[in-house]
């Protein structure tokens, strides 16, 4: 079988939630089946850390997908004329982007749909973009993957999807997250917070992230600290301005924040080891990938209870509701001065992160993709 890949989003040193779905699924799934080839449509020279095998043909088309416009470009122009020309028996899309024009079997993996419920979260022409072309790659694709329960339901409701179309892949944890030595730990915040302990998010610094509340319950917090606990923010700066900028600049202790941008998966495991909680309570999420990888680091979660979050934490985090100050500082509270608990969600992280794993999506997005060749 030949099967077509977008690869567009394995970017070296640029991987984000759903670059590294694609990654860590086409890694394992390329080099289990050996008896297929796989062209990878990139949209710049590849880097070769993404030819997994020796049974990946790297393809680079035309124009470097970016945005809006050239989405379209590259989807309905290049992408249609590359799974003819290459006689592409199946196309696969980890990012939901797909060609309508083609006839060709595809499968589209739609991790949420966060632009058909915070459509102002967005730029204006991604917004306008997404929300006029993602229903229809839900109606043209043959079969649809998803990462939780939660976004099945959601494609399900907004889209008028069978849900007999809809697989659920869970997502995975990268190997770097697991829990270091306490010396790690020590020389870990002695190097980034002067020893302090910290409160640790990670994930673009977006409006959907909740960064602005954020900011809001670590001030709030910060008037009965007595331990000097600082909260790391790990991302990039992609939707910096606007109320979240605004947020930080009126913040009493926005001394104590400390931003450390994109960094690599080896320092970032070291992080999200030595953090007294992860903070992740935004507003929507398709899974919440860094809550899971805060039970491999064994690392206490606060998060949402809301979308996907509940379903990936389990009753292993502290949930709380995100458009809450009081009760986002409540948990800030409750972590850092009970370590019992501390312990007590480290335990339940250990037993919850074993129904996720990278191998586990594999083999389900593989059995997704033979229902989507063989039509069912």
């Amino acid at each position: 079988m030949r099967i077509g890949v977008n690869t567009r989003l394995f970017l070296q040193n640029k991987l984000d939630g759903i670059g590294w779905f694609g990654v860590e699924t086409m890694k394992r799934i390329t080099q289990n089946h050996p008896e297929h080839e796989f062209f990878f449509f990139f949209d710049r020279k590849p880097y070769k850390e993404f030819i997994f095998s020796s049974n990946i043909k790297p393809v680079v088309l035309i124009p470097q997908a970016r945005h809006p416009l050239l989405w379209y470009l590259f989807f309905e122009h290049s992408i249609t004329y590359a799974l003819k020309k290459y006689k592409i028996d199946l196309f696969l899309s980890p990012d939901g982007w797909i060609s309508l024009q083609t006839k060709v079997p595809t499968l589209t993996v739609i991790h949420d749909l966060n632009f058909e419920h915070y459509p102002n979260f967005l730029a204006k022409s991604h917004q306008a973009y997404m929300r006029r072309y993602f229903h229809k790659f839900a109606q043209h694709a043959t079969r649809i993957a998803t990462v939780s329960e939660f976004s099945k339901h959601d494609i399900k409701e907004t889209y008028n999807i069978s849900p007999s179309k809809i697989d659920v892949v869970y997502n995975g944890s990268h190997a770097n997250y697991h829990p270091y030595s306490e010396d790690i730990k020590i020389a870990t915040r002695e190097k980034y917070t002067d020893g302090k302990p910290y409160f640790i998010f990670i994930g673009t610094i977006l409006m959907r992230k909740n960064l602005a509340n954020l900011f809001r319950a670590f001030d709030d917090f910060k008037t009965t600290d007595a331990k000097g606990i600082k909260l790391v923010i790990v991302g990039s700066k992609k939707w910096w301005k606007g109320e979240i900028e605004d947020t930080y600049n009126a913040m009493k202790h926005k001394n104590d924040v400390v931003f450390m941008g994109r960094i690599s998966p080896e320092i970032l495991g070291q992080m999200l080891s030595s953090a007294l909680a992860l903070t992740y309570v935004s507003f929507f999420e398709g899974f919440g990938i860094p809550i899971l990888e805060s039970f491999y680091a064994e690392t206490p979660v606060i998060t949402s209870k809301t979308t996907s979050m509940p379903e990936v934490a389990g009753d292993a985090a502290l949930l709380v509701d995100p458009f809450s100050i009081n009760e986002i500082v409540a948990a800030m509270n409750r972590i850092a001065g009970d370590e019992n608990l501390r312990k007590e969600l480290v335990e339940k992280g250990k037993i919850q992160r074993n129904n996720f794993s990278w191998d586990l999506t594999a083999k389900k997005l593989w059995r997704s993709m033979l229902k989507t060749i063989e039509g069912n």
